[in-house]
């Protein structure tokens, strides 16, 4: 089947921080996905497509109806376990999947389910795969996520914090991996998600119709030509695609060895406090972001400005006492209070009194 022709991630005009934001995302899923609100019409759903036909190819193992990963077996599902007890099994190469969920799908549909009257009478752990399984190293987009069932974006989430589905029912449980990138998209207008699953996005973009004239006139000559003929259209950009996806696949490989000092720690622990953000996961989703921002421009080290372009992202919507249309935090707002911090805390640009010798990460230790 032929794929689908879609709009090149890297001709829409403007929305710098969306784009950054499903970006760095790609990068690292573990960040915890984004969610993207904004009026009807301000490419939203656009982005989202074209970013799942950006991401480089990805090795699956042949026979996996999960698209496990042939080099990981410490990840793989109880299917490729028993199949490849030894560890060793064949790869394939396929395009990285893109997964719309409907807002009408239910638990079943979306984690899948068990035959648990096969299991009993015929000894066969049998499961039916849902919507999690096939988004697995892939792409979920979720449209109108505010009108989602809250159980069922609570499965969601959990998923896309865990890495992984499990079903159980009647003592019988299956296990396999669902690591994906979650991209949700809404129109506030529409009503909003409750405070806890709002918190749950690791990432939060408001949006908005661009004013300037001849951005907005870029914008119609860009679709129109694009409507008129879509593959002439896409080959004016390939280059660009290509570019941004090769700097996505080596910014994957180079993202978990980017390491961060006490410094960094403090950096951002004091600028989630001077915010009095509730919680913990803005300072680990800040840490993350600025991790794969780093590792996309091929460093491997993060900076404060690393951490600023993911705070602008992580704290918008965690935010106390801010409506809607206020939630953006502005670049320098962000700037000065880091500035504040590392003032208050005596720490410097070498470094501070608190030892600022980088961390590893858990899977450079494990190298050794």
């Amino acid at each position: 089947m032929a794929r689908r022709v879609v709009f090149p991630f890297t001709a829409i005009v403007g929305q710098e921080r969306m784009k950054r934001a499903l970006v760095l995302n790609a990068v690292n899923p573990q960040i915890g996905g984004v969610l993207i609100r904004g009026e009807r019409g301000t490419a939203k759903s656009t982005a989202a497509r074209a970013l799942a036909a950006l991401l480089p190819d990805i090795e699956v193992v042949s026979d996996c109806r999960f698209g496990c990963d042939p080099n990981r077996p410490e990840a793989w599902c109880d299917d490729c376990r028993a199949r490849h007890a030894d560890g060793d099994a064949p790869g394939t190469w396929r395009r990285t999947s893109f997964v719309d969920l409907p807002v009408s799908a239910t638990e079943d549909r979306v984690v899948g389910t068990l035959d648990i009257e096969k299991a009993i009478q015929q000894g066969e752990k049998h499961f039916e795969s849902g919507i999690l399984a096939s988004a697995n190293r892939g792409l979920l987009y979720v449209d109108e996520v505010n009108l989602l069932d809250d159980h069922v974006v609570d499965l969601l989430l959990d998923s896309a914090a865990m890495g992984i589905n499990v079903v159980e029912r009647e003592g019988i449980s299956f296990v396999h991996p669902a690591k994906f990138i979650l991209v949700g998209t809404m129109n506030p207008e529409e009503g909003d998600l409750r405070p806890q699953l709002l918190d749950r996005f690791a990432f939060s973009v408001n949006i908005s119709g661009i004013s300037d004239t001849r951005q907005r006139v870029e914008i119609m000559e860009r679709r129109l030509t694009f409507e008129v003929d879509p593959n002439r259209f896409c080959a004016q950009w390939a280059a660009d695609e290509r570019t941004l996806s090769a700097q996505i696949a080596k910014a994957r490989e180079l993202v978990n060895d980017v390491k961060y000092g006490r410094r960094d720690l403090i950096s951002i622990a004091g600028l989630t406090s001077s915010l009095k953000v509730d919680g913990h996961r803005a300072d680990l989703v800040i840490l993350r972001g600025a991790q794969a921002h780093a590792a996309l421009q091929g460093r491997d080290r993060i900076t404060d400005r690393d951490i600023i372009l993911a705070a602008e992202l992580a704290l918008p919507h965690r935010v106390k006492g801010r409506p809607f249309h206020e939630q953006a935090i502005s670049t320098q707002d962000l700037q000065e209070r880091l500035e504040d911090v590392q003032q208050d805390m005596g720490m410097s640009d070498n470094g501070d009194p608190l030892e600022d010798a980088p961390q590893e990460n858990d899977s450079v230790k494990k190298k050794r």
